[in-house]
């Protein structure tokens, strides 16, 4: 080496810090392992008011303890003169997790989807939220693949992650245990209806009535938040007045949120008739002089939401049901402003109506005349002063047809849908079996069913739908010869 150079002295090693940033919530310690250090080491804060800091030098480990939100940074440095700076983020988590739940549901049996559905819905709502804080929580993540019986029983663990704008994520699970309670089918002594005023253009209470033991009742709503509204919640809360604890059964079947008002009262249809005939419900036990929600559906500006529920109390006193509109970013608990039922400007349905349900039986020969059966032609009186419920919505239309062949020969036949009014979705339960229309023009006549009747034979039957929400009405159902259209599912026909 020549005289006179500079030996260069070795590069430090650097100061390892894990994790490499501190994500803290406040009010709670956050443990920074420092590893290459020499001890004694430091830790400052550049920011204290954010946050404090504290050092272990026998494990070298580093504690920042959050006050409030903010950013920072740590600077770490030993003897040797080295430092690192660690990005500090000071939050609060954006929510809690459940450790644990219990859904006591009914089925008949109850189905892996709605067992599923009603388990993810059920951690959801038991998770906390911060404002701004969203609960994901998907019904594919249920590890129930069968259906459940009645009585039977099935626990799991479903994951859970709660989000959020400068907010902590929370990740973890929820643990559900849930009950298949066997309950008799029920019919509904009374419809109310909550349709006015259907456009919502402030926050306050839609409809009220009580839920009495032994008068179950069907509940239909559908109401629209305009575009120039700010994003709402439409909330039904039932109250227990009594000092004895009350339990409730409620079968329902959510639609929307959508601007498609038609697609909105199809899905609601759709559910609650799958549902219905499922007897698939959620039992909710209310505790004396206490309260609880039962729907809490989101509804987004321009967007419609409807609902069909059939609620009964099953054991206790009466159960008063109010529905109203908040804002979104209000809790579902918070206390509803106003007494008042909300007034609108154009009248639409709201009431108690005295019929949930027509049955009807009858018989046809193919030889004969038509046979033509309305749905949703007949208005309802109204129990309470308001609107009679023109259309029939939310009243469930059962039809039994025997289709008699006095002939030699076996005859095609078909049931066609004709809507009266407008354009109108469908959905049956035709022979047990799940068949929908997509919308159609009126006057148009399209099969939903075809039959042949063997000769000096008959053919029975069964049909139950309800006139959606969202659709003009009346429909005609009409029995009559094949005429060669369409067959029901084939290209170009509006039924699947």
């Amino acid at each position: 080496m020549p005289s006179g150079s500079v030996i260069p002295s070795p590069t430090q090693p650097p100061i390892l810090v894990t994790p490499a940033a501190a994500a803290v919530p406040v009010g709670a310690p956050v443990s920074l392992a420092i590893g290459s250090a020499i001890s004694p080491i430091a830790a400052v804060l550049r920011d204290p008011a954010i946050a404090s800091v504290s050092i272990d030098q026998a494990s070298q480990r580093v504690t920042i303890t959050g006050k409030i939100p903010g950013t920072t940074i740590v600077t770490v440095s030993d003897v040797r003169g080295v430092s690192r700076d660690v990005p500090v983020r000071v939050a609060y988590f954006a929510g809690a997790i459940a450790q644990r739940i219990t859904v006591a549901l009914t089925g008949d049996p109850a189905s892996s989807e709605f067992v599923r559905e009603q388990a993810s819905r059920a951690v959801r709502e038991a998770a906390q939220t911060r404002p701004g804080a969203q609960v994901v929580v998907s019904a594919d993540d249920v590890p129930l693949r069968h259906p459940l019986e009645q009585d039977d029983i099935a626990s799991f663990d479903v994951p859970v992650l709660i989000q959020g704008n400068d907010l902590l994520e929370v990740d973890g699970s929820t643990h559900v245990d849930v009950q298949n309670v066997a309950v008799p089918r029920i019919s509904p002594d009374s419809l109310m209806v909550s349709d006015y005023p259907e456009r919502l253009t402030e926050n306050g209470m839609l409809f009220t009535a009580d839920l009495r033991d032994q008068q179950p009742s069907r509940f239909l709503y559908f109401h629209y938040n305009p575009p120039d509204q700010p994003s709402r919640r439409i909330v039904l809360r039932a109250e227990n007045l009594s000092r004895e604890p009350s339990i409730v059964q409620f079968i329902s079947g959510r639609g929307g949120p959508s601007s498609n008002e038609m697609e909105v009262g199809h899905t609601a249809t759709k559910r609650f008739l799958v549902n219905l005939v499922q007897n698939q419900g959620r039992l909710l036990t209310l505790a004396g002089n206490s309260s609880t929600e039962i729907v809490s559906q989101d509804m987004p500006a321009g967007s419609v939401v409807c609902n069909l529920l059939q609620l009964r109390v099953l054991s206790g006193g009466s159960v008063h049901l109010t529905l109203f509109a908040q804002n979104a970013d209000q809790s579902p608990e918070d206390a509803i402003g106003g007494g008042a039922l909300l007034e609108g400007s154009h009248l639409h349905a709201r009431g108690i109506y005295p019929i949930a349900e027509f049955h009807f039986a009858t018989q046809w020969r193919v030889d004969g005349e038509y046979l033509e059966l309305p749905v949703g032609q007949l208005p309802l009186p109204n129990h309470l002063r308001g609107q009679a419920l023109s259309g029939d919505y939310g009243v469930l239309q059962s039809f039994v047809v025997n289709v008699e062949n006095p002939l030699g020969t076996p005859q095609a036949i078909a049931v066609y849908e004709n809507p009266r009014g407008g354009r109108a979705t469908g959905t049956y339960l035709i022979d047990g079996v799940l068949v929908q229309s997509h919308q159609v023009p009126p006057y148009s006549r399209y099969k939903v069913r075809q039959y042949v009747v063997p000769a000096h034979g008959f053919v029975r039957v069964t049909i139950v739908t309800m006139p959606e929400a969202g659709s003009s009405l009346p429909l005609r159902l009409i029995f009559a010869p094949d005429d060669g259209s369409v067959s029901p599912a084939a290209p170009g026909s509006p039924i699947y």
